[in-house]
């Protein structure tokens, strides 16, 4: 969301206009895949991370500018809500201590970050939604100064004909709360940090690279589930998940392309550019900001494409020189609870990941994609506690699959040359997470059944993320 646009407002000729750019540059990325003209190799990571803002009451400190201006450095940047903030990374590739190198970038610019807060009375804090975040804090006061959010509150509640956004989410399997509520604009999209991996790899291994990411989006969601409250509510372990789907939702369900976060609707074929020209058809022009560069540099493309949040996103980007590539943006996974936590998530992913990709029967031929789909949305509910479908046809506990998926993990990465070290480091850390049952949401679970108290919590989190400890070592 953070490309910033020159304009707020938007007549019908913008719309059309815009339309016509979007066709073309729609067109000529498909005839560049058709023709080779994609980067063809190469394996690099990435990852942005956003987080909080918070002050020393545990509610969030919406000041980001004077925070940005402080630490100036050009790998942090603002988000919606002048109490978030998002770091982001150098690419990688994907060899070697690629993956502690980015583990000791994350730590440093955390540091930094850590440090300029400070000195503004407040502090940062990597967690998927924030225990004690009110939904009065989230109103356009606390917007980001920027056109691209100003035009984006603008025109999702113009295309829901100025209704409000609504939140209806009923919690976790064996829970009576439920959470409904209505919101007058899209700042509830703020209540949702997330640590996103990208992963470049050559433009005809694309697609599969992608399948194999829909289909571990269950499994990861529920490694990684960070968000059980909101607004004093205990919901789905990965709260995050329903909350961003309906926090920008532009229609009634039924009309096409009213969600805009989505986990989608099919794998891709052997074409992955096709889902550019979904992005056409059956999405909406959201913000029709002209540009004057040329088609090949997609302006249009990217800009339609950053305004439909898949859950697994293929993006355009470009080398050094020029060249465009293809790569994934993999967003399932939430914020925290630690460093060590997210790079071994990290870990996982990029392991099992490419041993998926690249084995001869492609997982996507053993699990239907309604499958894939559904498993997701029960990870996200239950976390470590669902059962999902998977590939051999059986229903398991995703704790199982887990567990079977760990050697792969480890196998996916000694075949991209990853450090052994590295290896041992990262999914040491997996394995007991395993063996505990102990992520994020479980102990933000564990915690509040014990002490009842969400402020307790947030700060007792905060203390042990700064420990620097996995989430498994926490105590409660």
């Amino acid at each position: 969301m953070g490309q910033e646009i020159s304009a707020t407002r938007f007549s019908p000729d913008d719309v059309g206009r815009f339309r016509q750019r979007l066709e073309e540059e729609t067109r000529l990325a498909q005839q560049r895949f058709a023709q080779g003209g994609f980067v063809s190799g190469g394996r690099v990571a990435g990852f942005e991370l956003e987080a909080w803002l918070i002050d020393r009451h545990h509610f969030p400190a919406p000041c980001n500018q004077r925070f940005l201006e402080r630490l100036a450095d050009p790998l942090v940047v603002p988000e919606l809500s002048r109490f978030n903030i998002e770091l982001n990374s150098t690419p990688q590739r994907i060899e070697g201590k690629a993956l502690s190198r980015m583990e000791a970038e994350l730590s440093g610019t955390w540091a930094r970050c850590m440090a300029a807060a400070h000195a503004e009375e407040v502090t940062v804090m990597a967690i998927g939604t924030l225990p004690t975040l009110r939904e009065s804090d989230l109103d356009l006061g606390s917007m980001t100064p920027s056109n691209r959010y100003v035009a984006l509150n603008r025109e999702v509640l113009r295309a829901r004909a100025g209704r409000p956004i609504v939140l209806d989410i009923h919690g976790m399997t064996g829970s009576t709360d439920h959470l409904a509520t209505t919101h007058a604009d899209v700042m509830l999209e703020a209540a949702t940090t997330s640590f996103q991996l990208h992963l470049q790899v050559g433009a005809s291994q694309i697609a599969r690279h992608l399948n194999a990411s829909m289909v571990l989006s269950a499994p990861l969601v529920a490694l990684s589930a960070n968000s059980p409250f909101l607004f004093g509510h205990r919901l789905w372990h990965e709260t995050r998940i329903p909350l961003f789907e309906q926090a920008v939702e532009c229609g009634d369900g039924a009309q096409p392309g009213g969600r805009r976060v989505t986990f989608g609707r099919a794998y891709l074929g052997d074409d992955p550019t096709e889902i550019f020209a979904d992005n056409l058809t059956r999405f909406p022009v959201l913000l029709p900001v002209l540009s004057d560069t040329p088609a090949d540099a997609y302006a249009h493309l990217r800009l339609q494409n950053g305004t439909v949040w898949r859950w697994n996103r293929l993006l355009i980007g470009f080398e050094a020189r020029g060249e465009p590539h293809l790569r994934i943006e993999q967003r399932v996974m939430p914020a925290g609870p630690s460093i060590i936590d997210m790079m071994a998530n990290a870990a996982f992913y990029y392991g099992v990941v490419h041993l998926l990709a690249t084995r001869a029967q492609a997982p996507e031929a053993a699990i239907t994609f309604e499958q894939v789909r559904e498993n997701f949305y029960r990870a996200a509910r239950d976390g470590l506690g669902a059962r999902i479908t998977w590939l051999d046809g059986r229903t398991l506990p995703v704790t199982a699959v887990l567990e079977a998926l760990l050697p792969l993990a480890r196998e996916g990465l000694r075949l991209q040359d990853i450090d052994e070290d590295d290896i041992d480091r990262y999914l040491d850390v997996i394995a007991v997470r395993l063996r505990t049952g102990r992520n994020g949401a479980a102990w933000q679970l564990a915690h509040h059944a014990r002490h009842a108290d969400l402020f307790r919590l947030t700060a007792d989190y905060l203390e042990h993320q700064r420990s620097g400890m996995p989430v498994h070592e926490w105590p409660l």
